[in-house]
């Protein structure tokens, strides 16, 4: 257990500010030594990582509850041919370019800022619209599907409206306690909220027996009312718990509900409305190549959904087994880039790798080389139409490239979130959190938008 507990709880350590005197014990667990590096006076604790953990699930929940109910979605739409066919691309452009506005308007507004605020208000907003898409399903049955469209993208802009103050605020807000881990355990949580929805889909067909009609049931199964009703209510239970959980946090680091929700840090002196503002150009020169890094990681990354989408298992139709059906295999493909992702993340807890945030240069060089993975993904069994050389094998395709671009990619993106404040003040290390998330939502809709490019290839 001692092990496991210094994996979790590594040394923190800063690059040396010699501006920085006038800060010192101003922020929990954090203190100014002789020589210039910060090291923490109060201990790790395990009841705060797993907040973070949790708002980490909260954050990216709402995406992934999307994605499983589409076949919902779809019978709801069947009467439309538009709609079935321009539900999911609308889903995703408004999704993308809510959040990126968001971030980028709250990126701006830091003078006035309070964190915790922005955090409970998405969480309540979160609650808000899954609810209203749990009661969907069980009433409002007979809208035209014109007015069920307008509902649809009405609660996905609210969703991705709260996403984005859900992640400005907890990166800021996480920063705020200079300690590298609770923001891995951000990232831990968005990779665990990645990976349940892939096994709850691949069970939800594995329940069905194995028949002539399987398709005809299945799509009965996945498609019906109860189903969307547990999606839903699943969503608004998930971030009802992450706003009791972060109220309880908030109230605890800061003695006072009052305080919580102005400064969020015990012992921060500052309140939300004398917090300096620091230009967003002032913000990058510090943290440039981790920022760059982040944002070329995610917009690479995001061509897997169109591959993970399109390609088939190399086993003869006519004798594989049930596991390489593309019921099931598309699902296990996506559950192995998201335990690829969510081991990449949780790899960063070993000393050794999470010191690598000392060499951002090569952090960048990294998400440079995870572009070798789209030529890796043409080799393989696109549409059906044949693999090509060492594409030629389940086995390459699962763990060499869906189990690899997702480790590379949970790596990255939590090293680069968490070496940020290395580079900036103290001051300055909750408005860097939330340029981080910027940078990482302005890769996700560059990368989306230059998949639809991808998915002609």
């Amino acid at each position: 257990m001692d092990r496991i507990r210094k994996l979790v709880a590594p040394r923190a350590s800063y690059e040396p500010l010699r501006n920085d005197e006038s800060n010192i014990g101003r922020r929990e667990g954090a203190r100014m030594t002789a020589e210039g590096d910060e090291r923490p006076k109060t201990p790790f604790s395990w009841m705060t990582y797993s907040v973070f953990v949790l708002l980490g699930v909260a954050m990216l929940w709402a995406w992934n509850m999307f994605l499983a109910a589409a076949p919902y979605f779809r019978r709801r739409f069947h009467s439309s041919e538009w709609a079935v066919k321009h539900y999911q691309p609308f889903i995703l452009s408004v999704s993308t370019v809510t959040n990126l506005g968001c971030v980028l308007v709250l990126a701006k507004m830091q003078k006035n800022a309070s964190y915790p605020k922005r955090i409970a208000a998405s969480l309540v907003l979160l609650i808000v619209v899954f609810f209203l898409l749990t009661l969907s399903t069980v009433w409002y049955k007979d809208l035209s599907v014109g007015m069920y469209f307008l509902f649809v993208m009405t609660m996905v802009f609210g969703a991705s409206l709260a996403t984005g103050m859900n992640q400005n605020g907890v990166f800021a807000y996480v920063s705020g306690f200079g300690r590298p881990e609770y923001t891995q355990g951000i990232m831990a949580g968005q990779g665990v909220a990645g990976v349940l929805p892939c096994i709850v889909q691949i069970l939800s067909v594995l329940a069905v027996p194995e028949r002539g009609d399987t398709g005809s049931s299945l799509a009965q199964l996945k498609e019906s009312s109860k189903s969307a009703f547990a999606y839903f209510m699943t969503a608004t239970v998930i971030s009802a718990l992450a706003l009791g959980a972060f109220l309880h946090l908030a109230k605890r680091t800061s003695g006072s509900w009052a305080k919580a929700l102005d400064d969020g840090v015990a012992d921060h002196e500052e309140t939300a409305t004398t917090r300096k503002t620091f230009g967003l150009w002032s913000l990058f020169k510090k943290v440039q190549w981790l920022a760059l890094a982040v944002y070329l990681c995610f917009t690479v990354t995001m061509v897997f959904p169109v591959f993970t989408a399109e390609i088939e298992s190399v086993q003869d139709p006519s004798s594989r087994s049930r596991l390489f059906e593309p019921a099931i295999f598309i699902p296990l493909a996506f559950l192995f880039w998201n335990m690829g992702d969510l081991l990449g993340r949780l790899s960063v807890l070993v000393p050794q790798l999470a010191d690598l945030t000392r060499y951002p240069r090569a952090l960048f060089a990294l998400a440079v080389l995870r572009l070798v993975f789209i030529p890796l993904y043409l080799l393989c069994n696109i549409r059906g139409r044949g693999p090509v050389g060492i594409g030629n094998s389940d086995f390459f395709y699962l763990f060499v490239v869906q189990l690899g671009f997702g480790l590379t990619n949970g790596f990255l993106s939590s090293s680069c979130m968490m070496g940020a404040g290395r580079y900036v003040t103290v001051d300055e290390r909750e408005a860097a959190g939330g340029f981080m998330s910027m940078m990482l939502v302005a890769g996700l809709t560059t990368g989306s938008l230059l998949s639809f490019l991808v998915a002609g290839a």
